[in-house]
C-alpha cells in the first residue's frame, strides 16, 4: 500500500475517502489531502548536556555554577536551543539533577530514544579530572566513571555528537571517545597535565565573541570556538609569565589522535562545518579553503610568539633565521588570505 510522504497516510484510504464526498466539491477534498501531504517534517533537533562535576570547595562550586549558567544562556539566547533540550547536572539538592553516574546513564538512555540520525548533541564537562596510571576519570558526585565507561554511555547514540571535556588529565577521552561523525575536544594533550584548566571558560566565551568568527560568515563553528579558546588559553599563561599547563586537542576524523589549533593536522574539517545554531536563510557557506589558510596563520603566529620566549636561549644568528622563516611564511599566507577574500 502506498503512503503519503509526509504523514504516512495510506493513499488507498485517501482515495476511498474521496469516493464518499458525495455532492461536496472534490476539489476541496483534494486540496485538504495535498495540504496535509505538504506539511514539512520537523527540523533537526539540537540537544545539550552540561555536567558540572564535584567541585571540592566553595570557590570551584561558584566557578562551575557560573560557567554552567553562562553556557546554558548562550545556547538559549544566541544559539536558539529549546530550553527543555538542555539538561544540566551538578551538585544541587535535587537528586534527579545531581551529576551522578546513575543520572548520567538515565539521561543518555533518554537521549537514545529522543534523538534521530540528523540531530545534534553537545556534551560539556566542567570540573576536575584525574588519572590513576591506567585510565582517566571525570570527577562526579559520588562514584566516578572511567573514560572506558563513558564509551558505553555514548554507544548507540544517533546523530552528530560533540564532546568537550574541560577537565585536567582529559586526554584519554580523545582516545576513547573518538568515532566517525563525532567531535571530541580535551582541555589537555597529556595525562600529565593535571592542574586546573581555564579552557572551559574561554570555550564558552568564544560563542559570545564575534571575533571568534574567523571566516566572517556570521556564525561560529565548533572549530572556530576551539581555535579562539586555544589562543586565549595560550595568552592567559603568557600574560602571567607562566608555562602553559594545558594544551587543548580536537579530534573529528575518528583516529583518536587529535591536534592543537595552532598545529598542522588532519582534524578540523568536520568541526569547521559543525555549528551549534541553526542555519539562517541566506547565510554564506563555510569556506574551508579560507579556514585552512586562517588556521595556518594562527599556527605561524603561535610559532612567532614562542620564538620570542625562546629568544634568550638562542644565538643571534639562529634567532634571525627562524624569525625570517616565520615572517616570510606569514607574508605568503596573508597574501593568499587577501586573494581569497577579495570581492
Amino acid at each position: 500500500m502506498g503512503t503519503a510522504p509526509a504523514l504516512g497516510i495510506p493513499v488507498t484510504c485517501a482515495r476511498r475517502d474521496l469516493s464518499r464526498v458525495g455532492n461536496r466539491p472534490i476539489s476541496i477534498a483534494l486540496a485538504l489531502v495535498v495540504s496535509l501531504m505538504a506539511i514539512p517534517a520537523s527540523a533537526d533537533e539540537r540537544y545539550a548536556l552540561v555536567v558540572s562535576g564535584a567541585s571540592g570547595g566553595a570557590t570551584y562550586a561558584q566557578q562551575y555554577s557560573r560557567l554552567t549558567e553562562s553556557f546554558s544562556q548562550v545556547l538559549v539566547d544566541r544559539m536558539k536551543f529549546e530550553a527543555d533540550h538542555i539538561t544540566v547536572l551538578g551538585e544541587g539538592p535535587d537528586e534527579d539533577k545531581r551529576a551522578t553516574a546513575a543520572n548520567l546513564r538515565r539521561v543518555f538512555a533518554t537521549l537514545r530514544r529522543q534523538m534521530g540520525a540528523d540531530d545534534l548533541l553537545i556534551v560539556l564537562l566542567i570540573g576536575h579530572g584525574t588519572f590513576d596510571g591506567v585510565d582517566a576519570k571525570f570527577n562526579l558526585v559520588g562514584p566516578d566513571l572511567e573514560s572506558a565507561e563513558w564509551v558505553t554511555l555514548f554507544r548507540g547514540l544517533p546523530g552528530r555528537i560533540i564532546v568537550v571535556n574541560g577537565a585536567p588529565a582529559s586526554f584519554p577521552f580523545i582516545e576513547r571517545l573518538s568515532s566517525p561523525r563525532r567531535i571530541v575536544i580535551s582541555a589537555t594533550d597529556s595525562v600529565a597535565q593535571r592542574f586546573d584548566t581555564v579552557f572551559p571558560e574561554y570555550f564558552v566565551n568564544a560563542f559570545r565573541d564575534e571575533g571568534s568568527d574567523i571566516d566572517k560568515n556570521g556564525r561560529i563553528s565548533v572549530w572556530e570556538a576551539f581555535a579562539s579558546a586555544s589562543g586565549a588559553v595560550r595568552r592567559h599563561y603568557q600574560q602571567r609569565g607562566q608555562l602553559a599547563t594545558e594544551r587543548a586537542l580536537l579530534d573529528d576524523n575518528g583516529d583518536g589522535l587529535g591536534r592543537e589549533a595552532a598545529a598542522q593536522g588532519e582534524d578540523g574539517s568536520l568541526a569547521t562545518r559543525t555549528y551549534l545554531d541553526a542555519p539562517a536563510a541566506g547565510a554564506p557557506p563555510t569556506d574551508e579553503v579560507l579556514i585552512d589558510l586562517l588556521q595556518r596563520r594562527a599556527s605561524l603566529e603561535a610559532e612567532a610568539e614562542e620564538l620570542q620566549i625562546k629568544k634568550a636561549f638562542m644565538s643571534p644568528d639562529e634567532y634571525t633565521r627562524e624569525f625570517e622563516r616565520v615572517m616570510v611564511a606569514l607574508a605568503r599566507v596573508a597574501r593568499d588570505i587577501r586573494a581569497r577574500t577579495k570581492t
